[in-house]
């Protein structure tokens, strides 16, 4: 692979990263099938791209993604940026049985990351915003992490501009993730107009509506999407179908596929946002990577005509 990926700095004044990132959930559970060989082969593709914002969460595969990414990156770790999500809980038989961000769990879940990931340090490591713990104390713990080294920024995850805004009095926030598509806008009301008054970067998940808008029904052998979410049930599914059709005629228009449309829409919303791929194959990648991080303005407005 021979694409050279620009660069974009998260927030003002933060970290300098690739302008995509790979987001490796996949790769270990959800979205079907998986193939650690394939996973692996990605990853390094990516790299070899300049590709250098790797995103996991530390249930992933029950931790399976964290070891992963282990072993792609053996001998490659000073290559990457990772991104390191944690908080949720999980029972042996994978069901979800809670969330936790106290001090306490935090520190017990960054140890764990760090051996399973074979690293000393994350270099962005996000908390969920809990109702029954103030982000003042998981972000005041969080920086003591900072501190001592094991991380290097600090990032909050699916968060509301009133808690951004708590978190950030308390230590810098580096970035926040948040999912944003075409599909997906409600970022645009508050959270993301306070980022850019902070000086804070947003990585965006969910850029191809987890798949909806690239024709994908969520449906198929360890495929959960379509028991998880409303957008692939049902009268929903019919009329996401609908649009995704629009939006891969209006791809066609422009010589690109519509993932490339999806990816490039998001991108066009600001350099301080990084779009996340969710690629779990090599074909896939340099299909997102073809994406053009400039789109005309005729473009763009009938790609949002398409998809309002």
């Amino acid at each position: 692979m021979t694409m050279t990926m620009t660069r974009r700095r998260l927030g003002q004044g933060g970290p300098d990263v690739s302008t995509l990132g790979l987001g490796c959930m996949g790769m270990s559970e959800f979205y079907g099938k998986t193939d650690r060989k394939a996973a692996i082969d990605t990853i390094h593709a990516a790299l070899e791209a300049g590709v250098v914002l790797l995103d996991t969460r530390d249930f992933y595969g029950m931790g399976d993604n964290e070891m992963l990414l282990s072993e792609a990156l053996r001998g490659k770790r000073d290559q990457v940026f990772l991104q390191v999500k944690f908080g949720a809980q999980r029972a042996p038989d994978g069901t979800f049985i809670g969330a936790d961000a106290r001090p306490n769990a935090m520190k017990t879940a960054l140890s764990y990351s760090l051996r399973r990931l074979g690293t000393d340090h994350i270099d962005l490591y996000m908390a969920p915003c809990l109702p029954d713990v103030a982000i003042e104390e998981t972000v005041g713990a969080m920086g003591e992490m900072l501190d001592q080294g094991y991380i290097r920024h600090i990032g909050l995850m699916n968060v509301d501009a009133e808690a951004l805004k708590r978190a950030h009095d308390t230590r810098r926030v580096a970035a926040v993730q948040q999912e944003y598509s075409l599909t997906s806008r409600d970022v645009e009301q508050d959270v993301l107009p306070l980022c850019r008054a902070l000086g804070v970067g947003l990585t965006a998940y969910g850029v191809l509506g987890r798949g909806l808008l690239t024709g994908s029904t969520g449906r198929g052998e360890g495929d959960l999407r379509s028991a998880l979410y409303r957008r692939f049930q049902g009268e929903n599914l019919t009329r996401n179908q609908r649009l995704a059709r629009a939006l891969a005629e209006v791809a066609e228009t422009e010589g690109i596929t519509a993932a490339q449309a999806a990816i490039a829409w998001v991108a066009s919303r600001g350099d301080d946002i990084v779009p996340l791929v969710g690629a779990k194959t090599v074909e896939r990648l340099t299909e997102a990577l073809g994406a053009p991080m400039s789109l005309s303005v005729s473009a763009l407005a009938a790609i949002e005509k398409a998809v309002p």
